[in-house]
């Protein structure tokens, strides 16, 4: 069984490394894996994408899910949705959107029938003697003023206080609104409730549509919702990445071998610059020697909050899963 995609970055203990293959051999002695795929005809059919797959892999005993997707032309929020719609939000989901270093042209994946720009991926673990934890964090602080979001479908931002988002947007970025869509990944938007508080939530721009002065990003954004521009330091996303580890570790209770995968965002790696490895550094420092770590940059990550949380898809955040068996 094979599962993998095109990245913006690849994670191994060594650090991480670009334009390269990274290859993660996993022998389960106890676990049981059903795979599933399915070809994506366009950003609409995200949802039931996550439909189909999630039939595919549902099973007796399921207890948790890998996915990965297409980095460009997909909702990651509705696809995550379509397969908890199959399997029950019980279940975790984890994984992430295939990346493309920062071009956001044309991503791969890799699963039974071989790699393709438009196909989504995922296995199904299933089995008493699994154990999986998991653990996401950004450490991304807000700036400026919380904005009403006024017209959006599903992933596309129209408007924010009337204005067009593009216009805003490019407002605000100033002399890095030349490097669009890619600067983007330096200033994602925190999604706030109708009271302004924080729900959690980020979102990355994946594109910009000129014609129509408009933001096209990684997931969903609630129509009755605020957003707030974020920015983040170097030392506070090694210490956001620290945090996510912790929580997956002590969710999975691993007393033997264990394999953490990382998937982090291509923005949290072009703010870190030349430092990047040191979250993966503060990660495997949690994990120690017992711990594999591999993974890869990407254009989306998927990962529930909290452990009995619903899965959501998350941006410019580090996501981790940990799997080892009894």
């Amino acid at each position: 069984m094979v599962l993998g995609c095109s990245t913006a970055g690849e994670i191994t203990a060594d650090g991480v490394n670009d334009g390269t293959c990274t290859i993660t051999a996993i022998k389960f002695d106890q676990t049981r894996l059903a795979q599933g795929s399915t070809c994506l005809s366009g950003m609409d059919d995200s949802f039931a994408a996550g439909e189909r797959l999630g039939k595919q892999i549902a099973a007796p005993g399921l207890k948790a899910v890998l996915v990965f997707g297409p980095g460009v032309q997909i909702n990651g929020s509705a696809l995550v949705n379509g397969m908890a719609s199959i399997i029950g939000a019980g279940i975790p989901i984890t994984g992430g959107l295939a990346g493309d270093g920062g071009a956001f042209k044309e991503t791969f994946t890799i699963g039974a029938n071989g790699v393709a720009h438009n196909q989504v991926v995922a296995v199904g673990l299933s089995g008493d003697g699994l154990r999986f934890g998991h653990g996401s964090f950004g450490g991304w602080e807000p700036f400026g003023p919380a904005r009403k979001v006024t017209r959006c479908d599903g992933n596309i931002l129209h408007e924010l206080d009337g204005e067009p988002a593009l216009e805003i947007y490019r407002r605000y970025l100033g002399d890095h609104a030349k490097g669009l869509p890619a600067s983007g990944l330096l200033f994602p938007f925190a999604m706030l409730g109708e009271d302004h508080g924080a729900v959690g939530l980020i979102r990355t721009i994946l594109g910009i549509d000129e014609a129509t002065g408009s933001l096209i990003l990684a997931g969903e954004i609630d129509p009755d919702g605020y957003l707030r521009l974020m920015h983040a330091s170097t030392d506070k996303l090694v210490n956001g990445a620290e945090s996510a580890a912790e929580a997956a570790a002590t969710m999975a209770q691993a007393s033997g071998d264990s394999l953490a995968i990382l998937v982090s965002c291509v923005g949290r790696k072009l703010v870190m610059g030349d430092r990047v490895d040191e979250e993966v550094e503060a990660v495997s420092e949690v994990f120690g020697t017992a711990g594999i770590l591999t993974g890869f940059y990407s254009y989306g990550e998927i990962s529930p909050f909290t452990p009995g949380a619903s899965c959501k898809l998350h941006n410019q955040t580090m996501t981790i899963t940990c799997l080892s068996e009894i």
